[in-house]
């Protein structure tokens, strides 16, 4: 799955570059989407993600792509792997800004671990 979203001024630290709490809301955002259309039928929490590191500065007016592939299934959780990049849109480059992983388990109305349904 892939998104995209613009960096705005209001997404900006005291320094002019993206606040890494919004990249990580919106990392969790889109493995959440991910996982819901995978399995439409589940309730998803999030319980992990694994190594956060900021790998360069983001300017405002910056486009975003986030790419979203499931890299690992269980009983009850699902992990997604996440790479954030930007495009150079003259060059048609990418530059990796950041990646970690996801990991959702799916809950019941009282928020209780429950199985994934098979697919």
């Amino acid at each position: 799955m892939e998104n995209h979203k613009l960096v705005h001024p209001e997404h900006l630290n005291q320094y002019g570059f993206l606040f890494g709490g919004y990249l990580l809301n919106w990392v969790d955002e889109c493995s959440w989407i991910a996982a819901r259309l995978d399995y439409p039928s589940c309730g998803f929490v999030t319980v992990a993600m694994d190594r956060v590191e900021f790998r360069k500065r983001v300017q405002k007016g910056t486009i975003l792509k986030f790419h979203v592939e499931k890299a690992r299934t269980g009983v009850t959780s699902v992990t997604y792997s996440v790479r954030v990049t930007r495009d150079n849109i003259e060059s048609g480059q990418q530059e990796l800004i950041f990646s970690n992983s996801v990991t959702l388990v799916c809950i019941d109305e009282n928020g209780n671990k429950i199985p994934l349904p098979k697919s």
